[in-house]
């Protein structure tokens, strides 16, 4: 009996342990990504970003265990993100004309050519302006690296698998009840909502999958929504970068637009006629 018990015991312990190791990863690859240099320096901002994100969606799986000094963690985690926000949306709007570059290169090419030009200039001046502040990011890889410290010493142990999977469930609820929004909604920022944590539950169960805990990472269906969400996002932001403080000449402003809304309306009435493939 004494056995059994203890065999229990490890196996629920392996469970934050991995867990543990996940995060500490995800933050590791984050601290590497902010001390890329040259043109390498857009991209890293980006994966820096996508692995902020990874290590707190693992750090939510902990929350009921990980008490008051995990959610502190994930919002110093979260402070250091937004502070990358305008890098982010510089080289967002880069990735993102080179993706509607692809899909309309037949009939707005040199629109979309031109489009990227000026923001890549408007990426360029934005990185500048930021490692004028905080060179090579070095404050902020910095407090990234405390912050591992503290991660490392989080009682990880005291997660368990019934932990991570109420944590899982949570965020799914969350991710429904966005989804529910965005459908009555024509707000940019409820659709946006909806995407980050349909992202966040998919980053969970990755998480979870690979420690045995959940069976698969959602359908495809899940994930085929995702990318559809991301979609309509490129268009989303296009379009926000099309207001005052725009990076394009005015010139080519009204057609930007036009896409931009053409491109919401239809990624958006496919997801909410369910069509998806």
């Amino acid at each position: 009996m004494g056995d059994r018990h203890a065999r229990s015991d490890s196996a629920t312990t392996a469970v934050g342990e991995s867990l543990r190791t996940h995060a500490m990863n995800a933050l590791a690859q984050a601290i590497d990504s902010l001390g890329r240099r040259g043109a390498r320096v857009h991209a890293g901002v980006h994966q820096a970003r996508k692995a902020l994100r990874h290590t707190r969606a693992v750090l939510a799986l902990g929350a009921s265990a990980l008490g008051p000094d995990g959610m502190l963690i994930d919002r110093q985690l979260r402070r250091i993100n937004r502070s990358l926000s305008s890098l982010r949306d510089a080289q967002a709007l880069v990735e993102t004309l080179d993706r509607l570059t692809k899909k309309h290169a037949a009939t707005t090419g040199p629109l979309l050519g031109r489009a990227r030009r000026a923001a890549m200039r408007r990426r360029s001046a934005q990185t500048r302006f930021a490692l004028h502040d905080d060179a090579g990011f070095a404050n902020r890889r910095a407090a990234l690296a405390a912050l591992a410290a503290e991660l490392q010493a989080l009682p990880w142990q005291d997660l368990r698998e019934k932990d991570a999977r109420r944590s899982l469930q949570r965020s799914e609820s969350k991710a429904r009840a966005a989804a529910k929004r965005a459908r009555r909604s024509l707000h940019d920022d409820d659709w946006h909502r909806w995407r980050r944590r349909a992202r966040r539950v998919l980053q969970q169960q990755r998480a979870l999958v690979e420690l045995s805990v959940v069976q698969k990472a959602g359908s495809d269906l899940d994930k085929a929504l995702t990318t559809l969400l991301g979609e309509a996002q490129d268009y989303a932001l296009l379009l926000d970068h099309c207001a005052d403080g725009s990076p394009f000449a005015e010139p080519d402003r009204k057609a930007l637009r036009a896409l931009a809304k053409t491109g919401v309306r239809r990624a958006r009435a496919r997801i909410a006629q369910g069509r998806l493939e």
